[in-house]
């Protein structure tokens, strides 16, 4: 009879640890009815950093011409437009940097030593 009443309330427990959360949206752009002035100026700002010569030579590298590059920037809405034009200095570059690839190897050698012994 006690098992059973633990085997009850151990159900009940993780029943009630198990509801899942629910979370209310949350919005994912910063600017709403943007101007077309801010439109412009956030154009300029990025357009300024795509025109340095390595970010120019990384998108050539990838195939992307200046025109399409163009089309592609108009083609974003205001919201992604301001989003971009803000968060420019957290944009990286692709790759991995020389600390980045210190872990990668260090995690390697580590797996080689789990899988020799």
């Amino acid at each position: 009879m006690r098992s059973h009443a633990t085997k009850l309330a151990l159900f009940a427990l993780v029943v009630l640890l198990a509801n899942p959360a629910f979370a209310g949206l949350a919005p994912s752009k910063t600017a709403e009815n943007q101007s077309i002035d801010a439109r412009q100026a956030n154009l300029a700002t990025i357009e300024q950093v795509i025109s340095t010569e390595q970010v120019a030579n990384a998108l050539a590298s990838h195939g992307f011409t200046a025109e399409e590059i163009d089309n592609r920037l108009a083609a974003l809405s205001d919201e992604d437009l301001s989003s971009l034009a803000q968060n420019l200095d957290q944009i990286q570059a692709a790759g991995l940097t020389s600390s980045q690839w210190t872990y990668v190897l260090i995690g390697a050698v580590i797996v080689l030593i789990l899988l020799v012994v």
